[in-house]
């Protein structure tokens, strides 16, 4: 017995330092495959550029589009705090209103019959037929740019939640009730746990949608000017044939949205790692 307990002291710490060894190669393959990926295509694009000698103005290099973000920097990054602003701002009103809205329709059946039709309207219509009619009603270019955003990234939240909040275990209902639990308790206790694994996933894909809500509403607003965003600086380089800048802006948006859901895939990990399925690590 005492050999036994030895044998097993020694291996517990063994099978420790090979799932960390494993979860290391894990971590440096999911950062060096893709960056390996990216260097390989942005080689190829610069060596078909140069060795074809394709014009700046049809098609530039990657070389000279880091030149041109590093040149056009000043004004570009004011642009990019616009459109950042502009995003986080509907995302966090589309939060709000998802939340509220949807906790309403998962409590109240009159509620969702008579508001989720107008929900789905308003998700199926396409922003850049509405976005025109928002900026002649709304005297805020500002404010219509943000309902526009709003709008993209609303829906997700509020299908997300009414989903999660019905995803309660039906046997813990029953718990609940045998227990006589308050209607609060239900809520805090099953309900919104039930609900955040759903919450965290629409919030990852509202997320990337507020940021094309706000430069689809800034392309259809034409906006110009110093308070405007990144989809302005695209769309006055294209009226002068500034191609460098237009990829250059367009890298912004573009690591705007990879920022965007590097952050809220952060708190997913953050806020269901230590308990739910989809953030445990299994072995494969």
């Amino acid at each position: 017995m005492q050999t036994s307990t030895i044998d097993l002291d020694a291996t517990i710490p063994a099978l420790n330092e090979a799932e960390q060894k494993r979860e290391r190669r894990e971590r440096k393959l999911t950062i060096l495959a893709p960056l390996l990926v990216l260097v390989v295509a942005l080689t190829a694009w610069e060596l078909f550029v140069r060795i074809n000698k394709v014009p700046p103005y049809i098609l530039p290099g990657p070389i000279l589009v880091v030149q041109t973000l590093w040149n056009s920097w000043p004004s570009l990054a004011t642009s990019l705090m616009f459109t950042a602003k502009l995003t986080l701002s509907a995302l966090a009103l589309a939060v709000i209103g998802g939340v509220g809205l949807g906790t309403l329709f998962a409590l109240s059946r009159i509620v969702e019959v008579s508001l989720f039709p107008y929900a789905v309207v308003l998700q199926v219509t396409p922003i850049i037929a509405v976005a025109p009619l928002i900026l002649i009603y709304v005297d805020s270019t500002m404010a219509a740019l943000l309902i526009c955003a709003w709008i993209v990234a609303f829906f997700p939240i509020l299908s997300s939640t009414v989903i999660g909040l019905r995803s309660a275990d039906h046997n813990l209902r029953d718990l609940f009730t045998l227990y006589e639990a308050s209607a609060w308790q239900r809520f805090a206790l099953l309900l919104m746990p039930s609900a955040l694994p759903y919450f965290m996933s629409g919030l990852k894909v509202a997320g990337g949608l507020a940021l094309i809500g706000a430069v689809v509403a800034e392309f259809v607003a034409g906006a110009a000017g110093k308070e405007t965003g990144l989809a302005s600086r695209i769309f006055e380089a294209s009226f002068r044939s500034e191609i460098p800048l237009m990829f250059a802006a367009l890298l912004l948006v573009s690591m705007c949205g990879i920022v965007i859901f590097i952050v809220t895939s952060w708190i997913s990990h953050k806020v269901l790692g230590h308990w739910h399925e989809s953030e445990l690590k299994r072995e494969r």
